[in-house]
């Protein structure tokens, strides 16, 4: 029997009288997974569990809440009158009664309840079955990286099977209702626990959830509506897309048994080197080299880029090491609206085998100090 003299609801959930509801689910939570009796603790965690559960029930509710701020436990849903256990045990409480609970409303909390109990709320057993994702990578060319492409992509993967369509029925026959589940396509299962007997909604593992069977399984894919073969997926890789990054392609991963939706295909891309370019986000780098006279004198310097060659002019008295930006020669940006810029580095080159005369004329230009 609970006590008047109880402690305080919002006391026990740990928050202020001013909470709202996501401060007052937040704060339940993180107690009743600290609390719960099936982490140990005994009869001691079975009481704080359930006061924990009593302050939730109460506050949780407007209509409650509101005659509790106003009258305390001795209010319509406290103490004073047969308070929250009394009610709960008449609604199938913790006494061995049936309970059957949508843990819906909790979110992620729901997760804690299928591990505890091994079962959810209705509303995951109503969910359509879905193949798995699938993770893969393709390589693609520099170029391809910066204005995109269209590839065929191949890949072995369990595909809906072409006779039956990914329903399991041989054609030319039909279905009938699932005598397991009596066309409902869910099933109903109990677990004893500390707390009562749960009623559990799971999906029919003979129909999986569709309500009927074949009457006869198809032959090609023994009736779960699947094949193991390669097929050809045409990607389109967007421009100015990045080595490691992903694509993801809707409904091209591994088809659903029993007729359900596929799932998606990831491809990480895996872009070959260019010998040629350097890329630093959207913009482009490369170098060039200049002699040492075309350095002092000025020149002008045919420049590779991934839109041909442009030609860069070089002033006279450039230095080694200098870079020069070509605008909008860079990568596209995804959103499509501009490019990045490439970015050339001049190096000079030092001449390694010289004559007699160009090493007098060196000599001399190196005499007159003037210039440096």
């Amino acid at each position: 029997m609970i006590m008047a003299d109880k402690r305080d609801y919002y006391e026990i959930l740990g928050v202020s009288k001013n909470a709202n509801n996501d401060e007052l689910k937040k704060a339940y939570r993180k107690l009743a997974l600290q609390h719960h009796p099936d982490k140990g603790g005994g009869k001691e965690s079975e009481a704080k569990f359930k006061e924990i559960n009593e302050a939730y029930s109460v506050l949780s509710d407007p209509e409650k809440r509101k005659a509790y701020d106003q009258f305390g436990h001795s209010g319509p849903f406290g103490a004073g009158n047969g308070g929250f256990n009394q009610q709960y045990q008449q609604y199938g409480g913790f006494n061995g009664q049936n309970i059957n609970f949508d843990f819906s409303d909790l979110g992620g909390f729901g997760d804690i309840f299928e591990t505890f109990f091994g079962g959810g709320g209705n509303s995951r057993s109503r969910q359509q079955n879905r193949g798995s994702d699938i993770e893969a990578e393709i390589r693609i060319d520099f170029r391809e990286a910066v204005f995109g492409a269209e590839k065929d992509f191949k890949i072995l993967k369990n595909n809906r099977c072409d006779r039956c369509k990914g329903d399991g029925s041989e054609p030319g026959t039909g279905q009938k209702t699932c005598p397991t589940c009596q066309g409902k396509g869910q099933v109903q299962s109990q677990s004893r626990t500390i707390f009562g007997t749960f009623a559990q909604t799971a999906i029919c593992p003979e129909c999986h959830g569709k309500g009927k069977i074949s009457e006869k399984k198809c032959s090609k894919c023994g009736g779960n509506g699947r094949i193991k073969e390669q097929v050809t997926v045409k990607v389109k890789i967007p421009a100015g897309i990045d080595d490691g990054q992903s694509i993801r392609i809707n409904g091209q991963g591994e088809a659903a048994e029993y007729g359900g939706v596929a799932g998606d295909l990831y491809l990480r891309m895996r872009v070959i080197p260019d010998k040629r370019f350097e890329r630093d986000g959207f913009d482009i780098m490369s170098n060039s080299e200049i002699s040492f006279p075309q350095a002092a004198l000025g020149t002008n310097v045919e420049v590779e880029t991934v839109d041909g060659k442009v030609i860069l002019k070089v002033p006279a008295g450039t230095q080694s090491g200098k870079v020069f930006r070509l605008s909008n020669h860079g990568v596209p940006r995804l959103s499509g609206k501009n490019r990045g810029d490439h970015l050339v580095t001049v190096l000079v080159k030092t001449p390694t085998n010289i004559s007699r005369k160009q090493k007098k004329l060196l000599e001399e230009f190196d005499s007159d100090k003037s210039w440096f």
